[in-house]
């Protein structure tokens, strides 16, 4: 198994399982089908903000990704690295590919304040191996505030 960032090839791939990640009980919602492409198209082009992994299997097709966004945090005292999303094929799993996909995370941003992620109730396996990788829980509710469609980006 091979880990590398994304490229142009992995965009069928990418969108197809920016897809199925938001229609699995690791999320609890839905989002528009529109924003894996304009995630995949800001990947490409580059941005200080977002980052994303391949995991290949053995044949080299791609079998996994991580997206990362990159924020400072004043409480960490530095960079936070937010693992977004965490996909690993179904066929794949239970084999470490996402224990090695976060293993690269650290390594690649070994100078960060704080890594984060966050997991629903119904990923309780998800959340049993971010626990054995040393992730706590937060005390934090998490809110958020969408823009009402009108403003929404285009």
């Amino acid at each position: 198994m091979r880990i590398r960032p994304i490229e142009q090839a992995d965009r069928d791939y990418f969108i197809r399982s920016v897809n199925e990640f938001y229609h699995s009980p690791a999320v609890c919602h839905e989002i528009s089908p529109r924003n894996a492409e304009r995630t995949f198209e800001l990947l490409m082009h580059g941005s200080p903000y977002a980052d994303c992994l391949i995991a290949e299997d053995e044949g080299g097709a791609p079998c996994a990704y991580l997206l990362i966004a990159l924020t400072w945090s004043n409480e960490a005292g530095g960079l936070c690295v937010w693992m977004e999303e965490l996909m690993v094929n179904e066929s794949m799993r239970g084999k470490g590919i996402g224990s090695k996909m976060i293993a690269a995370v650290h390594e690649k941003y070994n100078n960060a304040a704080r890594f984060r992620l966050e997991v629903t109730a119904g990923n309780p396996r998800a959340a049993a191996l971010y626990r054995i990788l040393g992730f706590e829980d937060l005390p934090y509710r998490q809110m958020i505030m969408d823009p009402p469609p009108d403003r929404a980006i285009q």
